[in-house]
């Protein structure tokens, strides 16, 4: 559909969620995450969802927090340059927002049906661009990124903290 992002479009950091992404489709990968991450999360009570696998680490629901608020932020910062908006958009401290959320006091189904209304809006925002939009770009913590790379980040951020989930978190 679109293409890969190139080493441009992106600070070399955010490949490391980039790189996690298969095949050129991001929006069929971004909407097929939807569907599986919908069977993970279903497998998981909301007693389990308070374990942490170290006492320095995220619970599980504060893990879904923090991708559906990295989420919410990625997709503004696609929006904003989609738009053609050119003002530098602030960095995101994923500690404040983590802290700020206090996860833990949110019943496990809230944050799962929160997740899936945000990929929803994710995925309303990615199919409806138009095909100039996906090549713009824009400045955020201080880099540059295009539409197409914030896409990529997207599902790749979620792969990563999945990829995490059933390594650290499932017994």
């Amino acid at each position: 559909m679109i293409g890969r992002p190139t080493d441009s479009e992106a600070a070399s950091y955010y490949f490391t969620y980039i790189d996690q992404v298969a095949g050129d489709d991001v929006l069929a990968i971004i909407e097929r995450q939807l569907d599986e991450s919908n069977d993970l999360f279903a497998g998981i009570s909301e007693q389990s969802s308070k374990y942490r696998y170290a006492p320095d680490k995220w619970s599980i629901k504060q893990l879904l927090n923090h991708v559906t608020d990295t989420e919410r932020a990625f997709a503004f910062r696609a929006l904003w340059f989609a738009r053609g908006f050119d003002a530098p958009l602030p960095g995101y401290d994923q500690n404040i927002a983590a802290s700020g959320a206090v996860a833990d006091n949110v019943l496990w189904t809230a944050h799962v049906e929160e997740f899936q209304r945000v990929r929803l809006s994710t995925i309303s925002l990615f199919r409806n661009l138009p095909p100039e939009a996906w090549a713009r770009t824009g400045i955020a913590s201080g880099n540059s990124f295009t539409v197409r790379a914030m896409a990529f980040i997207i599902a790749g951020h979620l792969s990563h903290h999945i990829a995490i989930l059933r390594d650290k978190y499932q017994k």
